[in-house]
Formats: structure tokens, C-alpha cells, sequence
């Protein structure tokens, strides 16, 4: 008799959850985690690489959540924005971009401003400073004269507080080019937002097209007041610091090249009948974007995305399988669009499932988030019997790391763990395999080297444990999995193809963990 009882894979990624001898700020290692702890002796386990190179990021770049799950669903290495666009600036072609030459265009043709907006920063995650230092010369080299710049603060992706630095960068740019000035400043917390807190967007949104009664302020003067009330960058109010509102004719560069966190701001300012909040009427605002942050929108981007085709959500769609993406609204654009490399809709056979994040300003006052209501939600999936593969993504170490709340990440660690209990209860249930593994790490380094509160991604391997509960079934003859010693993010997805028995796509130029396997690749996947 045919059995016809579905043994799911779920793939279960603990976001910023990364591996470190060091005890110091540790969160991971600090907090109390049996379930995790029992199941690192138990089962086969390896680390991977999560940073820099592997996951085509500069050298010793920390890895991130966008580019972490890319390479987890793509099982290849892709060369990220970042290295594209710095390469695009050292080889010149950056400064002969058509994009960027038609809005020089029109703004000389209709002698109107041009805005530069993006996060003045080095942590390279969403954008990298230098990529604003090298628009500063092309608008010179174009003899645009109007430039203005709004300045977002990051603090999480680097120091909390270093926004000096980076003003001093743009000072230094702008006094030997002879354009340009800083005119308004904004913390990534109001300018960045992703969760649809249309409050935070409108007050950024404001202070670009609207004057006030603060100007002509040095830019340094505004962030050290900030300093003075104890205000980190990130949450740096947004203050208007000249003149330079958005005016009828003007240009937009939007710099930021990771999409998530700058689609709100964007989307006011550009998609008819915007609902988020009241925005002004704007005419002939010309807006283009480094990459693309919204297919609905018709907007010019100087840096098309690469074809990435047969990742690992295609190969399961082409098999005739189903799959279950599932997390909270903080991750959700992860598990969906950077997991099946940038596209938004989903492949046949494919649910997604979005719990929405707790609404509180910062998560290290719910380090729970909604770990649980996910828990729930992913047991229900597997009583269905219609799932091949399941991901799901638990944000909690990462959301909670980047508040610098040593306690908090501690909880968040400790509710994970707990999730991961009754979630293994339930894949045990309906024989299943769970992978266990993680995008970046994070939570493992809460204070660095000089023991200040470190909030930022960091470059440490991060776990993958392999569990097929059907093997500790009495009589079962399958001998035990063994693994190689270390891996990295792109090797996931072809260890997943393996465990399903399909063929990888040539494209995926990762390989199995899974020392003995080795299934064929194909250049077409079966239909």
C-alpha cells in the first residue's frame, strides 16, 4: 500500500544567531537553551560561513539578512549590490550610468534641485558611504550645482554613536567639490522604516518637503544636541538643517542599495493614491533608485537585478511541490522575496504566511516578538500533510541584538529555544527533518573588544544542524548523517535537494553537507 503521508523538511532559520567562543556579551552562550544544547550533542552539526566572500561580500564584511537569505535559497554565491556598485565606481562606468545621466538632465533642463537620500554610513549593509562620495563628483563632473543631501544616521549597523565621522566624510567631499550641502538629518528609526509605522515615515517625509522654523544649522551642532540628551543616531529625530525642501521639477538619487527598509519613503513619494499618510503634491519629481525596491513602482533603477533563476522555491515549484514560507512582518520580506532572489510573487505551490510584530518602539520591550504565534501557526502547516518544505524564520536574536539589550537578547535567546521544543515535538510527530541554522550572527557579540554595546551584524560562523526525527525510530536501517566539517550559506539549499532526492540545477554551484550523497545535477529540473 502506497504511503502518501508527506515528511516535511522545515527549514528553521534563528536570525542573528551566531557562534563564538568569546563568554563576554554572549548572549547565546549566557542564556539558558536545553532544547538547542541537547540537540548540538544529538544530531549530526557543522558550521558555515555566513560573511564576507561566501556570500559574495567584500572580505570580512559581516553578512546581513538579505544577503544571508539569498545565498540560503539560492545555493550559489551572488555577487551582492554592494560589490557591484563599488566596482561599477573603481572601473568609471558608475559615472556614465544612464540613469543617473537622465536625471542630470532634467534637472539642468528645468534648473531645479537634486536630493540625495540614502544611510551615511559603513556598515554596508543598505548602503556604503562611499557610493555617496562618488555621486557627489558625477553631479560636479555634470555641472549640477543644486545638491542636496539627507542624511540618515544608522547606529546599528555600526557604532551608536558615529555620525560625526560621516559628516565629516561629506564636509570633506563637499568643500573640495564645491557643491552640495547636508539639509536635513534623520535617524534610520524615522527614515528606514519597514513595518508599515506610517508615523515614523511621515515625520521623515515631512521634514523633506516641508519648511520650518529650524534652519541653517550645522549639521554637527544638530547631531551632538542629540548626543547631549542621549539620543544614539538611530533615533535621531528628523531635523531640517538648511534650506532644500522638494520643490516641482526636482530629481531624486535614492542610494540606499538593499530595497526593505527605504520602499516606504519611496512609495510616498511616488505611487499615486498613497494611502500611508497625507503627502504633498509634487510635480515632475523625477525619482531613480540604485536598485529596485518595488516592482510595482515605474521607477528607473541604475543597477538592474541579475537573473537568478532555479533557486531552491523554483526547484520545489517545478517538482510539484508545495512550501510554507512563515514568519513575523520584520522578516517576512526575507523568507519571500530575498529568498527566491527578488521576486515578489510566489511560485506555484507556494503559501506565504505573515504574523505581524508586536507594535512597540523598540523589540527589547517584547523580546518574545511573535516567536510563538509563529510556533503555532508552522504545527498547524504540518497536521495538513501538504507541505515538502517549510522555512521559517525566528527574528528574535537579531531584532532584539540590534537594541544593545544584553538581558532582553538574552530572553529572546531563551524564547527561541523553548519554540524550537515544541516545534521539533511536532515535526517528530509526522516524521519530518528539521535543519536548524541561521543567516547571520548577531546575538552571540553584544559587547565589543573596547566593552561598549555592540548592536551590529558580525562575521562568526553560524550553526546547521540536521535532525530526521525518523531516524530515532526503533529498527530504522539508515545509517546515522554525517557532515562536513564546515560550509557555508549557499551549501543549504543543494543539502535540502539531496534530503528530497531531486536533481540540482547547475545553477547552484553550492554543495550537500551531507558527506556519501550525491545526486546528479541536471540542466533542466524535471517537471
Amino acid at each position: 500500500m502506497k504511503d502518501n503521508k508527506i515528511r516535511p523538511i522545515v527549514l528553521t532559520i534563528l536570525d542573528g544567531w551566531g557562534l563564538s567562543k568569546d563568554k563576554n556579551g554572549n548572549a547565546i552562550s549566557i542564556a539558558n537553551t536545553p532544547t538547542i544544547d541537547k540537540l548540538q550533542e544529538t544530531f549530526p552539526t557543522t558550521s558555515l560561513s555566513a560573511s564576507g566572500l561566501d556570500v559574495g561580500l567584500p572580505e570580512n564584511q559581516p553578512g546581513n539578512s538579505e544577503v544571508g537569505h539569498a545565498s540560503i535559497g539560492g545555493g550559489r554565491i551572488i555577487r551582492q549590490d554592494l560589490v557591484k556598485i563599488t566596482q561599477a565606481i573603481n572601473n568609471k562606468s558608475f559615472y556614465k550610468n544612464r540613469v543617473f545621466s537622465s536625471i542630470c538632465s532634467h534637472v539642468k533642463e528645468n534648473d531645479s534641485q537634486i536630493h540625495l537620500i540614502g544611510l551615511c554610513s559603513d556598515g554596508g549593509v543598505h548602503s556604503h558611504i562611499t557610493h555617496l562620495l562618488a555621486l557627489l563628483k558625477l553631479l560636479k563632473d555634470r555641472h549640477i550645482s543644486k545638491v542636496h543631501i539627507h542624511f540618515i544616521a544608522d547606529g546599528r549597523d555600526t557604532e551608536s554613536q558615529c555620525a560625526l565621522r560621516f559628516i565629516d566624510d561629506i564636509d570633506k567631499e563637499i568643500e573640495l567639490l564645491g557643491i552640495g550641502c547636508i539639509s536635513t538629518i534623520s535617524g534610520r528609526y524615522y527614515a528606514m522604516d519597514r513595518d508599515c509605522r506610517w508615523s515614523r515615515t511621515e515625520a521623515f517625509y515631512k521634514v523633506l518637503t516641508e519648511y520650518d522654523d529650524i534652519k541653517d544649522n550645522q549639521p554637527k551642532d544638530v547631531i551632538n544636541s542629540f548626543y547631549a540628551q542621549k539620543v544614539s543616531d538611530e533615533f535621531i529625530i528628523p531635523t531640517r538643517v538648511s534650506n532644500g525642501i522638494l520643490e516641482n521639477n526636482d530629481g531624486i538619487i535614492f542610494f540606499n542599495f538593499r530595497p526593505d527598509r527605504t520602499r516606504q519613503i519611496c512609495q510616498a513619494l511616488s505611487k499615486e493614491n498613497f494611502k500611508g499618510f497625507k503627502t504633498k503634491q509634487i510635480d515632475n519629481l523625477k525619482i531613480c533608485t540604485f536598485t529596485q525596491y518595488d516592482s510595482t513602482l515605474n521607477i528607473p533603477i541604475a543597477f538592474e537585478p541579475s537573473s537568478k533563476t532555479n533557486f531552491l522555491g523554483e526547484v520545489i515549484s517545478n517538482y510539484n511541490l508545495k512550501q510554507l514560507r512563515i514568519t513575523e512582518t520584520e522578516k517576512y520580506a526575507h523568507v519571500t522575496y530575498f529568498f527566491n532572489g527578488g521576486l515578489e510573487e510566489p511560485y506555484l505551490g507556494e503559501d506565504r504566511e505573515l504574523i505581524s510584530s508586536p507594535q512597540v518602539n523598540t523589540y527589547d520591550q517584547s523580546p518574545d516578538m511573535s516567536a510563538k504565534q509563529i510556533t503555532e501557526s508552522v504545527l498547524k502547516a504540518l497536521k495538513k500533510n501538504m507541505y515538502s518544505l517549510i522555512v521559517v524564520n525566528y527574528a528574535n536574536p537579531d531584532m532584539v541584538g540590534h537594541t544593545g539589550s544584553l538581558e532582553s537578547t538574552i530572553q529572546a535567546v531563551e524564547c527561541v529555544d523553548i519554540q524550537l521544543s515544541k516545534l521539533l515535538t511536532g515535526i517528530t510527530q509526522v516524521e519530518g527533518t528539521m535543519i536548524i541554522t541561521a543567516d547571520h550572527g548577531n546575538a552571540e557579540r553584544m559587547i565589543s573588544g573596547n566593552n561598549s554595546i555592540c548592536k551590529s551584524h558580525t562575521t562568526n560562523l553560524v550553526p546547521f544542524i540536521l535532525i530526521e526525527t525518523s531516524h530515532k525510530k526503533v529498527g530504522h536501517k539508515t545509517p546515522p548523517i554525517k557532515l562536513r566539517e564546515i560550509g557555508s550559506l549557499a551549501d543549504i539549499a543543494p543539502t535540502i535537494i539531496d534530503l528530497l532526492k531531486l536533481d540540482k540545477p547547475n545553477e547552484m554551484t553550492g554543495k550537500t553537507l551531507i558527506q556519501g550523497l550525491k545526486h546528479k545535477s541536471a540542466n533542466k529540473v524535471k517537471m
